[in-house]
């Protein structure tokens, strides 16, 4: 009877939990546009890591391509493309949002 009495308790309590947090998230709003937190926890879990390995395995094929860009004047513009964009997008960019980069918000990879 106590067992079931603290299971209806407990369950009161998680829907009156979850009630509560439904205005407060339909009031924030950011001016990059919505973010919410499955985003974010998707841009956590998947989405640095893997940018993480790319902007690994673009420095690696950076150096690679050095004796190809050096003697073309090409090695800023692939050090950008390469490294640059890649490790903006993975450090440089609010969690959860895919759109905006750098300390001024500018549009990612531009």
């Amino acid at each position: 009877m106590i067992h079931n009495l603290k299971r209806a308790v407990v369950a009161i309590w998680c829907v009156a939990l979850i009630a509560g947090s439904g205005p407060a998230k339909a009031q924030e709003s950011s001016p990059w546009g919505d973010v919410d937190s499955a985003d974010m926890a998707a841009d956590l879990i998947f989405v640095r890591p893997v940018a993480l390995v790319g902007t690994v395995f673009g420095a690696a094929i950076f150096v690679l391509s050095l004796p190809f860009t050096l003697p073309t004047r090409s090695a800023d513009e692939a050090a950008s493309a390469l490294v640059a964009s890649p490790f903006e997008y993975t450090f440089n960019r609010p969690l959860g949002d895919f759109d905006h980069c750098g300390a001024t918000r500018h549009a990612c990879g531009a």
